[in-house]
């Protein structure tokens, strides 16, 4: 009977070594020295302190900043998901109708439909260019700036699709913020 499970045993320890330790180790190296941004989940600093990741939206309220789309789960990463409200829903309906009311009157145009519907995970740090050159306006206010120098960095903060195919054309909303508030410092409040 020992010798039938020798083999046994032996094979559950040497693929253990290397499907549980020796595959992923290399991974991780591979990709620490291949793509470092990306395989330390793409952490956004400034002056030396992690301020954001460029791949999980945050929420900015402030006017004078990019907002993202509405959240789910309250910008919550430990309970990521959409509501699961269909379309016929009385909720999903009255949700969707305040947050167009809301966000036309803040931008004072026509919303586009990802600045009304909340994403699939809650988390999306991307908005459509759409959404993006809406805010401008407000944007440009609050900072007091040239609305087409806002618009002028808004534009080049758009990330064509993959490959020029795949997918949509977007604005990281992080991203974004961070060179509105390198180009375009908001005075602190009391004229400082």
């Amino acid at each position: 009977m020992l010798s039938q499970l020798r083999p046994a045993i032996a094979l559950t320890a040497i693929f253990t070594l290397l499907t549980g330790l020796a595959y992923p180790f290399a991974m991780t190296g591979l990709a620490q020295g291949l793509f470092p941004d990306a395989a330390n989940g793409s952490l956004m600093a400034r002056e030396g302190a992690v301020i954001g990741s460029a791949l999980i939206a945050q929420p900015f309220a402030g006017a004078g900043y990019l907002h993202p789309r509405a959240s789910a789960s309250g910008y919550n990463a430990a309970g990521t998901g959409a509501t699961n409200l269909g379309p016929t829903s009385a909720t999903l309906i009255a949700d969707v109708a305040a947050r167009r009311a809301a966000w036309e009157g803040l931008n004072g145009t026509d919303a586009p439909i990802d600045a009304v519907t909340t994403s699939g995970s809650g988390l999306d740090p991307d908005i459509s260019v759409a959404s993006a050159l809406g805010q401008s306006g407000r944007i440009a206010t609050a900072r007091g700036a040239d609305p087409a120098a806002v618009r002028a960095l808004i534009e080049d903060a758009v990330v064509p699709p993959l490959l020029g195919m795949y997918g949509e054309a977007r604005v990281n909303v992080l991203r974004t913020n961070i060179a509105l508030d390198a180009a375009f410092p908001i005075a602190p409040a009391g004229g400082e």
